[in-house]
């Protein structure tokens, strides 16, 4: 038998959608003008010179930027030696469950529900209704707002009345943010819990628990304690095809919230993007013989996209292009390394929100290969060629 990993760098977008007109994207590129800032000396804060990825650029990632985007990066020339190509979406979103689920096979079939860029952003009886559920008098935020940048703003206050900050974005997601101790973890979790079916209801794709420590005194911060609450894929995904057909199922990050638990055996969480790489590596050593594992690196979407953080978003590519050596060292033969992504986050684009993007396709153990412009989907449909199981998606298989 032989493996898969499936690698999601979320939202290392490579520019290039035919459609992003239609999103006010046109012309955003998270990768292409992350090099092109560094290659000018616009993001050395902690780094320098222009963008360093040589080991993911060695199986291919420059020549699918160029093949995606039609524009060169500097630093980024070398002669694949893996597969590579791009991909575009289906999908008429550029969200994280929109994404993940077409990558695994079910483009998402319905229009979502997104809430208005007004103030309030939120119909007053879905603000009753936390404010039932959450038994307080009112709530905090009510907008369109980074999450770092709300928990700034509406902490102080939170800490005096223990209102929830609640919050959206131009994704179809409800937010709620809580102190652990002011508000309570636990409390925090049933709140978005119990709220949950009826966003789901309204398709809204996600409540998503965002609870933080600190005080105004010392500043906030968020916890590692995330928790999505996202409303189930319409059909059978990748993980429910492997599962199904007797194979280990391992989810790393953030991938059971995004796919609701179903068809996952076993997931593994971190502190951080660093210690989801060890699991990463972890699994590519010791995962069963035809094993999917299936893995979201979300720091450089939620850290240093949305808050258009150049610098940041170049030392976070750099610092995980420099383990990748780890994963295709503890690889046994016939393994399928996949690195994608789910959408872009153009850390140089006005907003701070997610940007419509074609995303990268490259991997390591089925030779030097060339595979072109192809649809998110025939991820899916080449990870269970590669394992040898039924794909039931619109997917081609690019093997």
């Amino acid at each position: 038998m032989t493996r898969a990993f499936l690698i999601v760098l979320d939202s290392v977008g490579i520019g290039g959608a035919r459609d992003a007109a239609d999103f006010g994207d046109a012309g955003s590129d998270t990768l292409g003008h992350i090099a092109e800032a560094c290659a000018a000396g616009r993001a050395d804060q902690g780094r320098s010179g222009p963008l360093h990825m040589p080991n993911l650029d060695l199986l291919g990632l420059g020549a699918a930027a160029r093949l995606a985007s039609g524009a060169g990066m500097e630093g980024f020339g070398a002669q694949p030696r893996g597969l590579w190509g791009a991909a575009e979406e289906l999908s008429r979103g550029k969200d994280t469950p929109s994404g993940h689920w077409e990558l695994a096979g079910v483009p998402v079939p319905w229009e979502w529900h997104y809430f208005p860029e007004t103030q309030p952003a939120f119909p007053p009886e879905l603000t009753a209704r936390i404010c039932r559920l959450a038994g307080t008098g009112g709530i905090h935020g009510n907008r369109h707002a980074p999450g770092t940048a709300v928990i700034d703003q509406d902490g102080p206050a939170h800490m005096q009345d223990g209102w929830p900050i609640c919050y959206t974005s131009a994704d179809s997601v409800l937010q709620i943010a809580a102190h652990e101790e002011r508000f309570g973890l636990q409390r925090l979790l049933d709140l978005c819990a119990a709220l949950a079916p009826d966003l789901h209801a309204m398709r809204v794709g996600r409540v998503i628990a965002r609870p933080f420590v600190g005080s105004a005194g010392t500043g906030f911060t968020r916890t590692p304690n995330r928790r999505d609450f996202a409303i189930a894929p319409p059909s059978p995904t990748l993980l429910d095809w492997a599962r199904d057909a007797g194979r280990a199922t391992i989810a790393i990050g953030k991938i059971g919230d995004i796919f609701s638990g179903r068809g996952i055996d076993r997931v593994l969480k971190g502190a951080d993007d660093a210690a989801l790489f060890d699991h990463l590596v972890q699994q590519v050593g010791d995962a069963p013989e035809g094993s999917l594992t299936f893995a979201n690196f979300v720091e450089f979407d939620s850290l240093w996209g949305h808050r258009r953080d150049v610098a940041g978003y170049a030392r976070a590519l750099e610092r995980f292009d420099a383990r990748v050596p780890d994963v295709l060292a503890a690889a046994r033969p016939g393994d399928l390394i996949l690195f994608t992504a789910d959408h872009g986050n153009d850390p140089t684009w006005r907003g701070t929100d997610h940007t419509r993007e074609r995303v990268p396709v490259v991997a390591s153990g089925l030779g030097v290969r060339q595979i072109g412009l192809r649809g998110f989907a025939d991820v899916a449909a080449s990870v269970a060629d590669h394992l040898g199981i039924a794909s039931q998606g619109p997917g081609r298989t690019f093997l």
